[in-house]
């Protein structure tokens, strides 16, 4: 995806999707120690930054939140990595991430976008997220130790 960078100002904070932005250092620590990205290995956060649509978002030239989605940019599209840092919590920018997020241009018209999220159901369902509906056609190949077997 080699997207136009674009951006949205509010306040101090400003939410890019500029990938030569991104404090990938930054990323990389807090996904590695995320529940979802354990032990990620930096070069992989490095190819799924390149190949997703990111979302940084920045106070001055500080790095305080990210998120990343995974598209065709047609009919779907999954969100994936969003955290704000600890810092910066209780400030709305979370809201307002998603909210630039689903504003984009290239994720207007979509078929199916979906996420998983074990904690902050509250947040999405506010956008339109919530359990797949009816018979569930959703099949996984899930590798939940992937990271542990891969060398950093």
């Amino acid at each position: 995806m080699h997207d136009l960078p674009r951006q949205w100002r509010r306040d101090e904070f400003v939410i890019s999707t500029d990938r030569a932005k991104l404090d990938i250092d930054l990323v990389h620590a807090y996904l590695a120690s995320s529940y979802w990205a354990s032990g990620m290995p930096r070069s992989t956060l490095e190819r799924a930054v390149e190949n997703s649509l990111t979302f940084g978002i920045y106070r001055d030239d500080e790095q305080v939140g990210f998120a990343r989605v995974i598209a065709d940019l047609a009919t779907y599209a999954y969100l994936s990595d969003v955290f704000v840092v600890d810092a910066f919590r209780g400030r709305g920018l979370s809201k307002w991430l998603m909210e630039c997020i689903l504003a984009h241009p290239d994720l207007q018209g979509l078929r199916r976008f979906a996420l998983f999220t074990r904690d902050a159901q509250g947040l999405y369902e506010r956008y339109g997220f919530g359990p797949a509906r009816g018979k569930s056609t959703y099949l996984e190949r899930w590798e939940p130790n992937v990271y542990a077997t891969t060398s950093r």
